[in-house]
């Protein structure tokens, strides 16, 4: 075996297949946030929990897969990698326990406790694309951080969306936006 052959097989090895995390992810959101449109603004009577449901699906699908691919890409990864990763890694606990405190803060001190409907949709989708932004950077992946980027930018706009044309928003523009990366993610692993 030749050199780059070597080098081309040591730098795939490390590299994170996000393919079916994005899947998962893009089922969470198309269907859970989709169902939460269609249920909310009274398209499809269906029970309250069949949104949340779909959504936990899908995300937790998305999860275990991005878990196996990062897990999987770290085995031959250089112990700096490594350490890198880990640290991104406990990003996830520290950003979501931060963003359980603010949601129930913002929503407790306001007296609005609907406002959790929006903030932890909104909210958890920043907090994805910021990880997302670290990952792509660590990891040399421009996609995973474009990803991450077009991620909070749509969830902060979805703020500004009255009723449940939110939920659309989030179905449609995070959802495809899942469905492109993972189309796009085959071609960036060929490269």
């Amino acid at each position: 075996m030749n050199a780059t052959a070597v080098r081309a097989t040591t730098v795939a090895s490390t590299e994170v297949d996000n393919r079916a995390a994005y899947l998962g992810f893009a089922f969470a959101y198309v269907f859970g946030h989709g169902a939460a449109l269609l249920s909310r603004s009274g398209t499809v009577v269906m029970p309250a929990w069949l949104p949340i449901a779909l959504l936990a699906f899908g995300l937790i699908a998305g999860t275990v897969f991005a878990m196996s691919a990062s897990l999987r890409a770290q085995k031959t990864a250089s112990e700096a990698r490594r350490r890198a990763e880990k640290l991104v890694g406990t990003a996830w606990i520290t950003g979501f326990a931060a963003l359980a405190l603010a949601v129930t803060g913002l929503s407790t001190v306001f007296d609005k406790p609907e406002l959790q409907t929006v903030l932890w949709p909104a909210g958890s989708t920043i907090v994805v694309g910021l990880i997302y932004i670290a990952e792509g950077a660590i990891r040399g992946n421009a996609l995973h951080y474009n990803l991450g980027t077009w991620l909070m930018l749509v969830a902060a706009a979805t703020l500004f969306v009255p009723g449940a044309g939110f939920f659309g928003v989030l179905a449609v523009l995070g959802g495809g936006a899942y469905l492109v990366a993972a189309f796009l993610e085959r071609r960036r692993l060929a490269a």
